[in-house]
């Protein structure tokens, strides 16, 4: 049961669920946390925020606590408790690329600046401030719900000489909608977002004739480079408010499910569901970005490639990122909201909507006059549920199979399957009728 009451009717025992007012108004990096240090309720009834929320099914309840006097300012804008059902969210309003375009190059620039300050500041040697990203991590958060596509556009046209900090911002961005694309809660998302902002701090290390040589490194350079996930965790480590989520991904974020990454060649079961959404944000954002030793890969070439790398990444995790950003390799055989089949087509340059061409209906078993779809990610429309695996629906030769969909063949249904197949789907084949 969620609760809003003034901020001095907090007390000892309470769990925070949110502040009301602006990210700058309370002293707290974390959104929610359960109040047990009498600092941290000082600090909370010295602040300038004109509410708190808090969950009574989590921590102490107002009818609990003997603290009801009235505010001690004055302020009546929260005129006593208030129940909550259902939470109450922040609600933004989506923007169009061009509207939203315009503050994302303003957050791009300014957050560059800060975020290169905050680095150099722990390179210096200094307690790695946390709370200083939280700003940081609420405008990207703001930017996303906007419009989920806008700032990762923008982060993309990165100089050379800010990669790292842009970089930073980027991840952060791709992280938190990616997690906001997973319904997790508003909580979670800040604790994604932070840890993409910080998750390569640890190459502060790594000197920038290194980091932005143009030829291949050494193995001795290499050596160096592969630090940084280490040194980034001890970096925050000394932070007692360091979330697990954010030490997690700084750590482990080069670990690839095969065992082929570092620092410690962790395998499938051993990396966290947040470790692997960031390895798929980190290697997204550095193939769609020139390099010193390498010119950008468009979007659907970067997601191809990371497709391809089997082993490397989560399949499902990596279906729900494209998902996200709405870019798809194209000829992967999938299943609609509509209960339709389609092949994923190259995208048109003058959307940046998935397009996928319709070919069967999976429920009725028959086939269809191809039909191309442009997706949208307005729940209202047919959307991509899963990948499907071609052997499953007696599909052999996928990759020509698909080559032809795409040159516009149409699927021709015969009823005998593939000898060994238990599956009761009809066989698909193709025939050229051009």
């Amino acid at each position: 049961m969620l609760r809003r009451i003034r901020r001095d009717q907090v007390t000892l025992g309470m769990f925070v669920h949110r502040f009301e007012g602006s990210w700058l108004d309370h002293p707290f990096w974390l959104p929610r946390f359960h109040l047990t240090d009498a600092k941290d309720l000082a600090r909370i009834r010295e602040s300038s925020v004109t509410g708190v929320v808090i969950d009574e099914g989590r921590g102490l309840a107002l009818d609990s606590a003997d603290n009801g006097a009235a505010s001690e300012d004055g302020d009546d804008s929260v005129a006593g408790p208030e129940l909550l059902s259902p939470p109450l969210l922040a609600v933004q309003r989506r923007h169009g690329f061009a509207e939203e375009r315009e503050r994302a190059v303003a957050l791009v620039k300014h957050s560059a600046r800060e975020i290169k300050r905050l680095f150099a500041e722990a390179h210096a040697g200094e307690k790695v401030r946390l709370t200083a990203f939280a700003p940081l991590v609420a405008e990207v958060m703001a930017s996303v719900a906007r419009n989920p596509y806008a700032l990762i556009a923008v982060t993309r046209l990165k100089k050379l000489d800010e990669y790292t900090y842009v970089h930073s911002l980027a991840v952060s961005a791709l992280m938190t909608s990616f997690a906001r694309h997973l319904d997790m809660p508003e909580s979670e998302v800040f604790d994604y977002g932070v840890a993409g902002m910080v998750h390569d701090i640890g190459k502060i290390v790594v000197p920038n004739k290194i980091l932005q040589k143009p030829g291949p490194l050494t193995d001795a350079e290499f050596a160096l480079v592969r630090t940084h996930p280490e040194q980034g965790y001890r970096l925050l480590s000394r932070h007692a408010g360091a979330s697990a989520v954010v030490l997690d991904v700084c750590r482990h974020h080069h670990e690839r499910l095969d065992g082929s990454g570092y620092p410690y060649g962790l395998k499938d079961g051993q990396i966290s569901r947040a470790a692997r959404i960031a390895a798929i944000c980190d290697v997204y954002d550095a193939l769609t970005s020139n390099r010193s030793y390498k010119a950008a890969w468009k979007a659907e070439e970067a997601i191809g490639r990371m497709y391809d790398w089997d082993g490397n990444f989560d399949r499902e995790l990596l279906l729900g990122f494209m998902k996200t950003i709405g870019v798809y390799p194209p000829g992967l055989l999938v299943y609609l909201s509509s209960n339709r089949l389609a092949v994923t087509m190259p995208n048109d340059r003058r959307t940046s909507r998935p397009k996928v061409r319709v070919f069967f209906c999976a429920r009725e078993r028959t086939q269809l006059s191809l039909l191309d779809l442009v997706l949208d990610d307005d729940l209202g429309h047919d959307q991509i549920v899963r990948e499907e695996s071609p052997v499953d629906w007696g599909i052999t030769g996928w990759p020509l199979v698909a080559e032809q969909l795409v040159s516009g063949c149409v699927p021709k249904i015969v009823s005998v399957r593939p000898a060994g197949t238990n599956s009761d789907r009809p066989a698909l084949h193709l025939a050229d009728t051009r």
